[in-house]
């Protein structure tokens, strides 16, 4: 991390040691070798879930303020999903209101690999998905299995 680690603060540091050290299961997030404020993330879509078989690709970038201001998430693969919208913006609490500065990035990650375990559609994003998850659940599952494989093939 030559030049791209200037300037950061100990604990981002820390935490990108740590994430590159002990992954998390289904997720890899490897900074940007131009900015080390700046993550590729990938999310494997957990078992069981309608992402299953897929893989999300994902931008994660810590702002000046981190960790006293959350991290800014969003998906670039395309997801059918009541909880991230088509710009990739996701709904997540712990990214807005519920942001705690004892939280991690490694934090971040897992809540948004659960949310694709347990999508939420009475706090949408996408009111559209969401209403259909709640109208007719078995083909908002079904849309999202065939989108999977469309836009989240490895």
């Amino acid at each position: 991390m030559d030049g791209a680690g200037a300037g950061l603060s100990k604990r981002i540091i820390k935490e990108t040691q740590r994430l590159l050290q002990e992954p998390v299961v289904g997720i890899d997030a490897i900074p940007d070798e131009h900015n080390a404020r700046y993550f590729h993330v990938a999310v494997a879509g957990p078992e069981g879930s309608p992402f299953e078989g897929g893989v999300f690709k994902l931008e994660l970038f810590l702002p000046e303020e981190y960790p006293m201001s959350a991290p800014k998430v969003r998906f670039m693969t395309k997801i059918y999903h009541p909880n991230i919208d088509r710009l990739g913006r996701i709904c997540l609490d712990i990214l807005k209101d519920k942001w705690s500065p004892a939280l991690q990035i490694r934090t971040v990650l897992l809540s948004i690999q659960a949310l694709l375990s347990a999508p939420n559609p009475d706090d949408p994003l996408d009111n559209q998905v969401a209403e259909q998850w709640k109208v007719n659940e078995a083909l908002a599952v079904s849309t999202a299995r065939e989108w999977t494989k469309q836009y989240a093939k490895q």
